[in-house]
């Protein structure tokens, strides 16, 4: 008898971008700027980070299960009710529970293929069967997801905008696609990025819809500067959040991490500063990319993602940055071998990544 099923065997590792004390081991850089992850350069919101403090010394305590002051606070900016938010993880604890909650028997998902990584390892893990759509210009085919839902269809994922690709789906093309979705089907949208895209005048903001069948998806871990503490929510109908809260775990998040949360949604001033800084650093970068004759996808959120001639070339952009010690992220495991993604920086950061490039791709 195996000892596990052969689907898990089959798993591919998740490979996360190399950690800066990874690199510092390894190389022996002390100066080194990671633009590998998609996290806030700027650190965490100073009033999350004062809450933190204060909190310490309950510790010894469990969390609060249902998350209520967390949820509360959610539910009043986003005029919802509380049994519309649910707590996880980071989004990928709220995919999981969706997941374990929903998908029974011969339940099938659909979503892109080489889109969020982590997504598509929760999916693989499940054991279900999965229909992976190829992409089309770098942007999600809705159409392709529309010919291939069937009778067994439960679950459509899509994370708009993209992780890698950073691209995003219009209003236009979001209510053409839901006029094709069977009532019975789930889609999940990932809105990690919201926050960075909810400028664009055609980004379809998912609680303007509210539908029955659409659960939303979003984090303290990219504008709010949260990531080492996994904190996400997500809103949806009432009955199905009340599913979800009989399956995830009793006491996700942590404790620290909704106080966090409820302290950085207070700090505007810190939010208006990281969407400004990333509009900067995102036009800066686009403008010196172009330059160099690199080619960029445009992007929503606080990544600009790269094309390169081969996967070769890739590989060797991102191991010279590297010893250059600027940690950049080589797309291969997600399927993108001639892409390298670049998160958005400080000034510094910037200019120092366009310095190294400028050295490197002129040798």
């Amino acid at each position: 008898m195996p000892l596990v099923p052969s689907y898990i065997e089959n798993l591919e590792n998740y490979v996360p971008g190399k950690p800066i004390e990874e690199v510092q081991r390894e190389l022996g850089i002390k100066n080194i700027d990671k633009l590998a992850s998609n996290e806030n350069p700027i650190g965490p919101s100073p009033k999350a980070i004062e809450k933190i403090k204060k909190s310490i010394n309950k510790l010894h305590r469990y969390p609060d299960a249902s998350g209520y002051n967390l949820r509360n606070k959610l539910a009043e900016a986003f005029k919802i009710k509380m049994n519309n938010v649910i707590l996880g993880a980071g989004s990928e604890g709220i995919m999981s529970t969706i997941i374990r909650t929903f998908l029974m028997d011969n339940d099938e998902m659909i979503s892109a293929k080489n889109s969020f990584i982590g997504f598509r390892v929760l999916a693989n893990a499940s054991g279900k069967k999965v229909h992976w759509i190829p992409m089309k210009n770098y942007r999600y085919n809705l159409k392709s997801i529309v010919k291939k839902i069937n009778d067994q269809t439960k679950i459509i994922y899509i994370a708009n905008p993209d992780n890698p690709m950073g691209t995003y789906i219009t209003k236009k093309e979001f209510d053409a696609f839901y006029s094709d979705i069977p009532q019975r089907v789930l889609i999940i949208l990932d809105e990690a990025y919201f926050e960075y895209a909810q400028s664009n005048k055609d980004y379809p903001n998912s609680m303007h819809y509210k539908y029955d069948n659409v659960i939303t998806l979003r984090t303290f871990s990219k504008v709010y500067g949260l990531a080492g503490l996994r904190i996400g929510y997500g809103f949806a109908h009432d009955k199905l959040i009340n599913n979800l809260m009989k399956v995830k775990e009793p006491f996700e998040p942590s404790s620290i991490a909704m106080e966090a949360g409820i302290a950085a949604m207070d700090d505007n001033e810190f939010l208006d500063k990281t969407l400004i800084l990333n509009k900067i650093g995102y036009e800066l970068l686009e403008l010196e990319l172009s330059k160099l004759k690199i080619e960029t996808i445009p992007s929503a959120t606080n990544f600009i993602t790269t094309v390169w001639p081969s996967k070769e070339n890739a590989k060797d952009i991102v191991d010279a940055l590297l010893h250059k010690g600027v940690i950049v992220r080589n797309l291969s495991p997600f399927g993108w071998p001639n892409c390298i993604r670049m998160s958005i920086g400080t000034k510094k950061q910037n200019n120092r990544l366009i310095s190294e490039l400028k050295t490197i791709v002129n040798l």
